[in-house]
């Protein structure tokens, strides 16, 4: 018997707001720089790479090739990104340690 398969694109899971904040959490564990560039890259295709481009004010090609992971994006692209697709940036001990330190 011959087993069909279909090809897996991530973008297909990446709906709501929870997704794709479960989805970027989950690229930031490796710490690879390059690995969660090109999942901004996909999480902005799941809302649209042509409106997010317009209101971050670069042209769309432009944005996909910053977040190609071939390139090294500025903060402010990355930050513009992830604002844009409604997550706010925060910083928190690495370690519980050190936040049950702070209590």
């Amino acid at each position: 018997m011959e087993i069909k398969t279909k090809k897996w694109d991530v973008l297909e899971h990446l709906k709501t707001d929870g997704e794709i904040a479960t989805f970027l959490e989950t690229c930031l564990e490796d710490n690879d720089y390059d690995f969660f560039i090109r999942a901004l890259n996909t999480a902005s295709r799941a809302r649209g790479i042509n409106t997010m481009a317009q209101k971050i004010g670069v042209p769309r090609e432009s944005l996909y090739k910053s977040l190609s992971g071939n390139h090294k994006p500025n903060f402010e692209t990355i930050f513009k990104t992830m604002n844009e697709l409604g997550f706010n940036v925060h910083i928190v001990p690495k370690s519980a340690d050190v936040a049950m330190q702070s209590l």
